[in-house]
């Protein structure tokens, strides 16, 4: 057995892919479904491609999804957590779960998927991430 892949509903496709671009996943493949009216979307970290990816499902009609914290979350290992958060805050992403311990953080996608990222061991803890408070539900 091999883990394949992580679906996904998404509501804003092109607001996802930037948010799992600003993370570091490239998109590797797409199906574009007319009879179905949907389109999938498989990304992933560089070297992962075939491997681990996340696949995004986007319905072309337009439908409510909620519960996205009842999902749990997707999670990635970072080279720097520090300038991983602080790229994805200078886009305007929300850091739910500051990495106070140099170690763990967490965000949310656009449509609320936590996704959790952590550092390879941990870097010293460093300002403004050691009194930065949590922000929501992570």
């Amino acid at each position: 057995m091999r883990y394949l892949h992580t679906m996904i509903r998404v509501s804003d496709l092109d607001a996802s892919i930037r948010f799992f671009e600003l993370l570091g996943l490239k998109e590797v493949r797409r199906v574009d479904n007319e009879r179905g009216r949907f389109s999938l979307i498989f990304l992933a970290a560089p070297g992962d491609e075939g491997r681990a990816e996340v696949e995004l499902t986007h319905n072309w009609d337009p439908e409510i999804y909620t519960g996205g914290r009842n999902f749990g979350h997707l999670a990635y290992r970072v080279d720097d957590i520090y300038a991983t958060c602080q790229r994805l805050m200078d886009a305007g992403i929300i850091i739910n779960r500051p990495p106070r311990d140099g170690h763990m953080a967490f965000v949310k996608t656009p449509d609320g998927i936590s996704i959790e990222l952590l550092q390879d061991g941990a870097l010293p803890p460093t300002e403004p991430w050691v009194s930065m408070p949590n922000v929501g539900s992570w």
